[in-house]
């Protein structure tokens, strides 16, 4: 086996361990959320994903303006522990159910808040990276 296939293969690995402990991690928050709101709108989904927004826009301006996550360690955490962790599939098929089963309201305002707020929370995510390493 070449180099190159050895560190790609370790990488892959490195990718699914990450992605483990990231859906492990999005049951959980979910599931605190839910405990703590209720399941009478996708609360749990939408805390996820926003803060999975937040941690993706942080980890992407950290990772490739500076040297504060190492460039090995950028692909397992965003591919793999946050690509697990966000939880767009359910917001899709949690807004799917609210239309279908005619409470529109709450599918537009699940489809609202996810774009707002996970605009608005990748954006804080950058702009904190960038007050961290001091890049404008």
């Amino acid at each position: 086996m070449t180099v190159e296939k050895e560190e790609g293969l370790r990488e892959l690995i490195w990718i699914g361990l990450a992605g483990a402990f990231g859906s492990l991690s999005r049951y959980t928050v979910s599931g605190w959320v839910y405990e703590l709101l209720g399941r009478g709108f996708a609360y749990g989904t939408l805390v996820v994903n926003i803060t999975g927004c937040f941690l993706l826009g942080l980890l992407m301006e950290l990772s490739l303006t500076g040297d504060l996550v190492p460039p090995g360690l950028r692909m397992p955490l965003a591919a793999g522990f946050l690509g697990a962790f966000t939880t767009f599939s359910t917001f899709s098929y949690e807004t799917m159910r609210y239309i279908e089963d005619g409470a529109w309201l709450l599918g537009l305002q699940n489809v609202a808040a996810s774009l707002a707020l996970g605009l608005l929370a990748t954006w804080l995510g950058l702009s904190a990276a960038r007050l961290m390493t001091g890049v404008s």
